[in-house]
């Protein structure tokens, strides 16, 4: 049965008790609303759907967020990008909302926000990606009664794939913008001579590189299968040397944005150099089942999003006959 009072401070204080369900309390600032309240959960209760949302009004977005960062995004290939992309909806005005009072047009305001601001496409759609995702684990496995509400808004679309290459003298500007940095230069290097993804080079080890066959063995990559990627000679010579454990001790990206600046390049991202690399080989001749050997790519439509060949090459290699 449910009991209103008006509490010193003006609001309205509801109480619900009921044999076999837990007591349910909560405090409005009108009498219509705690009516409302009260009514509402009684007939749950009658019809026998009741859930306690109580963890749900009580937990924040960004309590949640702390713990899905905690308990599940380590156990991913990507959980460094996961942990700077909650970073983002740690920031973010929602952070400080409950769970329960979370709606679709909240998140549906925020894609549009984001998509508004300039951000691609896939980029908000891997944020999105991040909550709906928790959502889904804290009803499943965390007990707390939710419903997601990221399923029923329109996902960004467009698959975003950048065109962006090195031009003119940007490879040596930027090269030459490390100096100083004991490995940077290292990693932009073997990035363009293996293809390799950033995460895959930052966390090389030493018992993945065979020095007498010159090549690198991915026991597992982002799709899942292992690969074994060539080493060039340019690529051997930048190699640290050798030792145990990983090559490098973790992504410099305050050193590559910095670079970056001193080099004069803009919109330039360190994943560009893997499209660089791609499209260099389809360049020098290799076919698309020898480039996704390298790259791993398990599709031909997956590879083709990052070749990006030169419309001049193109021009030359049609004019002599190619």
């Amino acid at each position: 049965m449910a009991s209103i009072r008006k509490l010193p401070s003006g609001k309205w204080n509801v109480r619900i008790t009921r044999k076999g369900y837990p007591l349910q309390t909560k405090s409005f600032t009108t009498r219509s609303d705690a009516d409302k309240w009260a009514r509402t959960i009684e007939s749950e209760m009658d019809r026998g759907c009741f859930v306690c949302r109580s963890e749900a009004e009580a937990t924040t977005l960004a309590q949640a967020l702390e713990r899905y960062r905690r308990e599940v995004t380590p156990k991913k290939k990507g959980a460094s990008r996961e942990a700077d992309r909650i970073g983002v909806w740690l920031r973010s005005d929602l952070a400080a909302r409950s769970l329960a009072s979370l709606r679709s047009s909240d998140f549906a305001a925020y894609r549009d926000k984001r998509l508004g601001a300039g951000l691609a496409s896939n980029t908000v759609r891997l944020e999105l990606a991040i909550v709906s995702h928790l959502f889904t684990i804290a009803a499943q496995e965390w007990g707390i009664a939710v419903t997601n509400p990221i399923q029923s808004i329109r996902k960004p679309k467009g698959s975003n794939a950048r065109s962006r290459r090195l031009e003119g003298d940007e490879e040596q500007r930027l090269l030459a913008a490390c100096a100083g940095h004991p490995y940077l230069s290292r990693l932009i290097v073997l990035a363009l001579e293996t293809a390799c993804r950033q995460s895959e080079i930052v966390f090389l080890t030493w018992s993945e590189i065979d020095l007498t066959w010159s090549v690198i063995k991915k026991d597992t990559a982002k799709n899942g299968e292992g690969r074994i990627i060539p080493l060039t000679k340019k690529a051997l010579s930048v190699l640290p040397p050798k030792g145990i454990g990983r090559l490098f001790p973790v992504f410099p990206r305050k050193a590559w944005e910095t670079a970056l600046k001193k080099a004069g390049m803009v919109n330039f991202h360190f994943h560009d150099l893997r499209h660089e690399a791609i499209t260099r080989m389809f360049e020098r001749g290799m076919n698309q089942f020898e480039v996704a050997a390298v790259s791993g790519h398990k599709t031909m439509q997956m590879l083709s999003r990052y070749t990006h060949l030169k419309p001049a090459d193109l021009l030359r290699k049609m004019e002599a006959g190619i």
